[in-house]
């Protein structure tokens, strides 16, 4: 018989603890134990992008990453980009380019575009299609996810002119 293992983490910028079985995914912890529903295990494989977390400031799969890895680690969602009730700028602009159709799979999307912008604040039509290839959406809103890119990309770059 396991027995589960107490871990210590930062989420969403707030200290937490949990006891977890050795079996269970980051994104299992999420749901269940924190009722964070954003990242979503749809594939089970790593393969579709639903699941995407920050763990020390990297984007994982949360449904392969196991939960005792996170003990002492920084752990961001989707539901921790806002910040005081006004949304992450590539969150607006998902929403401003319509850039989902059923929402199931634009959590993921958003992280990993949060990340590409860090790692290409430019990113041509093709870094952008190579860098989300991982990110499936079953509704077929790529053009409206890439339209959601540039947009953001823009936003951001004003930003830091102005800054």
């Amino acid at each position: 018989m396991t027995t589960p293992r107490r871990i210590r983490f930062t989420l969403n910028g707030k200290s937490v603890v949990a006891d977890v079985m050795p079996e269970e995914s980051l994104v299992e912890v999420l749901q269940y134990r924190f009722d964070l529903r954003g990242a979503r295990e749809s594939c089970g494989q790593g393969l579709c992008g639903c699941c995407t977390v920050y763990v020390d400031l990297k984007p994982v799969s949360g449904c392969l990453y196991p939960a005792v890895l996170a003990d002492g680690a920084r752990v961001d969602t989707i539901e921790g980009l806002a910040t005081d009730d006004v949304l992450d700028p590539v969150q607006q602009a998902f929403i401003d380019a319509g850039a989902f159709q059923c929402g199931f799979c634009t959590p993921g999307f958003i992280m990993m575009v949060k990340q590409l912008l860090k790692d290409h604040p430019d990113p041509s039509d093709e870094e952008v299609r190579h860098y989300l290839t991982g990110n499936l959406c079953r509704c077929s809103a790529y053009p409206e996810i890439l339209d959601a890119v540039k947009l953001a990309a823009g936003r951001l770059a004003q930003a830091r002119a102005h800054a």
